[in-house]
C-alpha cells in the first residue's frame, strides 16, 4: 500500500541498524541505504528525547545535496535510566554493569525520527518504558556471552534472550526499543504521500 503511495518518492535510509533496515523491508517500501559517518556528541545541558531530536537532526545535517523527490530518514535511540542518557557498551564490563544497574528497575527508551526533503523537515519522536525482572550475575554473564550485545544502546536488544526471560512490564511501542516506532513512522510517511 505505501510502496505506491511513494512511487514518486527515493527514500534515503541513513542508517547501518539491521533492525531499522528491516523494518522498511517489512514496511514493503523501495529505499536505498546511504551512510554517512557522524560524531554523535550532543550538548550536555540537553535531556532525555531533546537527545534524540538534536541526534537525528544532527544526521540529516550530513545530507545537503537532497533533490526534489528525496527523502531522507534518519533516527537516533537512546536508553534512558536515572536522569542519565545509555549509550552502547565500551566492552563486557561496562555492559554488565549497564544490566546490573538496570535490573529490577523501570527505564525509558526514545527514539526521534527526522524525515528530510529538499524544501521541508519533520522530526517526531516516541517513548516506551521497560521494567526489568531482577537479574542473577549468571544470567547477566550468559546472555552477554552468548549473545554480545555491545553494539546495542543499554547493552541488551528487547527481541533477544535477555528481552525473553527479563521484561516485566512494557508500556509503549516494542518496536521503539528495537530502534524505529514503525507505527508513527508509517503514518508520517503516509501524510507526505498525500
Amino acid at each position: 500500500m505505501l510502496r505506491e503511495k511513494l512511487s514518486n518518492y527515493n527514500l534515503i535510509l541513513a542508517s547501518g541498524s539491521p533492525r531499522r533496515q528491516h523494518f522498511f523491508k517489512e514496511l514493503d517500501v523501495p529505499f536505498t541505504i546511504v551512510i554517512k559517518e557522524v560524531n554523535e556528541i550532543y550538548p550536555d545541558h540537553l535531556k532525555g528525547v531533546q537527545i534524540t531530536d538534536y541526534l537525528a537532526d544532527l544526521k540529516s545535517k550530513r545530507f545537503n545535496n537532497l533533490q526534489t523527490n528525496d527523502l531522507l530518514i534518519t533516527s537516533d535511540t537512546i536508553v534512558w535510566f536515572e536522569e542519565k542518557a545509555i549509550g552502547k557498551p565500551i566492552n563486557k564490563n561496562d555492559a554488565f554493569n549497564m544490566l546490573k544497574k538496570m535490573s529490577g528497575k523501570e527505564h525509558d527508551v526514545y527514539t526521534s525520527v527526522s524525515i528530510k526533503g529538499k524544501t521541508f523537515q519533520k522530526i517526531f519522536n516516541d517513548k516506551t518504558s521497560v521494567e526489568f525482572e531482577e537479574f542473577t550475575n549468571e544470567e547477566i554473564n550468559y546472555y552477554l556471552t552468548k549473545f554480545a550485545p555491545f553494539e546495542k544502546a543499554g547493552s541488551y536488544g528487547i527481541q533477544d534472550w535477555i528481552g525473553l526471560i527479563g521484561v516485566k512490564k512494557i508500556t509503549g511501542s516494542y518496536f521503539n526499543v528495537m530502534g524505529l516506532p514503525v507505527h508513527k513512522l508509517y503514518k508520517e510517511l503516509l501524510k507526505i504521500a498525500q
